[in-house]
């Protein structure tokens, strides 16, 4: 019997039982459409990663003041950093390209009727520079408005949402208040997307630092102070000379630990996209045990079809049929079976992540890669699970066959 016969004779089979063919397969498509969709959803988590490295800059670090340990008790009170910190920073070190101190505070924020609570920062001109941050409207306040103390104020485009604006021009130029001190706003942010997994990077008010310190928040601590190391392979040495300097301006002994701390936020996202990953390879895992679900299926299926087509397979044996001619008839069947789910699972799996892309925002990104892994995946468990009825099939004795009622 020819490979064609023998594939035209599987295809015939499965025809006269379309409905159960379709039941068989209805594992297999749900398996290769839950993996594809998976491991879309994990790609497109490491490219909004690899957007969020990009979007902070990979050379800029955070320094923030932490608490102190004594004898493993960490203790209540701890040193607070100040812009002569930031001054001590910009003016000493040589590997920094530009130091931005900042300080932050939730306040009320009123425009005409519309209220709402926003995160003030007080930041010095340097910025947009450090933060990786671009203006959409107007412009960025200067320094020598900072040294002024100016009530001048750059919103971020989510601020808008929040205060009602649904036009940028309706509010750029005009006066809000925060913390019912009036503020001119003179800039409009361009959206950064969620660049960092714990805050809006969008939902934030720039104003002058001076004009912070002393009119909004009435305070010389800083909350944190963000550095721009001139290239990566400068970043350790870097990380050495800020430690070194900061361990000098606050007087601590070589005994004593640091009551600061260096972070480089590349790092937080670095990790959330290994943990992404994490998630992804258990999540495909899980759909992967549809496919193995689906394979039993076709085992079962197939051990059935063996016992109802006993007469059938004793006929193909008298008229000429050898072994290896049943063993490929039902293992050809058992494959097409999976292959026909598995191209039916592709387009679910495709069409499910176009979906969760447009409707619901969800980052997606489906590789050729997956499919080809599913669709691989999805013949194999044909073959796999296919080999014991086609074995059984193929062993079964003639005279026995005919016999069978």
């Amino acid at each position: 019997m020819l490979l064609k016969e023998i594939f035209l004779v599987a295809l015939a089979s499965l025809r006269a039982n379309k409905l159960r063919a379709f039941l068989t397969m209805l594992g297999i498509i749900i398996g290769v459409g839950a993996v594809i969709t998976m491991i879309a959803l994990g790609n497109g988590a490491q490219r909004q990663v690899q957007a969020r490295i990009e979007a902070l800059g990979t050379t800029m670090l955070q320094i923030d003041a932490t608490r102190q340990t004594a004898n493993g008790v960490r203790l209540t009170t701890f040193k607070r950093m100040t812009t002569p910190d930031a001054d001590m920073l910009r003016d000493s070190t040589t590997l920094l390209t530009a130091v931005e101190p900042q300080q932050d505070q939730r306040y009320q924020v009123t425009f005409e009727n519309t209220n709402t609570n926003v995160s003030i920062i007080g930041a010095t001109s340097n910025y947009l520079l450090v933060r990786k941050y671009e203006m959409d409207f107007g412009r960025m306040f200067t320094a020598r408005e900072d040294s002024a103390r100016h009530r001048v104020a750059v919103l971020g485009p989510s601020v808008l949402e929040d205060l009602g604006v649904t036009n940028p021009l309706d509010i750029l130029g005009k006066d809000i208040r925060i913390r019912g001190i009036q503020f001119q706003v003179i800039g409009i942010l361009k959206s950064k997307g969620d660049a960092s997994s714990f805050e809006d990077p969008d939902d934030n008010i720039l104003v002058p630092l001076s004009t912070a310190r002393y009119r909004l928040f009435g305070s010389d601590y800083l909350g944190d102070i963000f550095v721009l190391v001139k290239d990566e392979p400068s970043i350790p040495a870097a990380w050495a000379e800020i430690e070194r300097w900061m361990r000098r301006a606050h007087h601590l002994r070589p005994d004593q630990p640091d009551d600061f701390r260096i972070r480089d936020r590349a790092d937080f996202l670095v990790t959330a996209g290994e943990t992404a990953q994490v998630f992804t390879l258990l999540l495909a895992g899980v759909a992967t045990v549809s496919l193995l679900v689906g394979g039993i299926g076709i085992m079962n299926i197939m051990l059935v079809s063996v016992t109802e087509r006993t007469r059938e397979i004793g006929v193909r044996k008298a008229l000429g049929a050898t072994r290896r001619h049943i063993l490929s008839q039902f293992l050809i069947e058992a494959v097409v079976l999976c292959l026909l789910g598995g191209a039916v699972g592709i387009g679910i799996g495709v069409g499910a992540s176009v979906v969760l892309r447009t409707s619901f925002g969800w980052n997606t990104d489906v590789s050729v890669t997956s499919i080809l892994l599913a669709f691989g995946f999805a013949a194999t468990v044909g073959l796999l699970f296919g080999v014991w009825p086609a074995r059984r099939a193929s062993g079964l004795d003639p005279i026995e066959a005919l016999r069978y009622e």
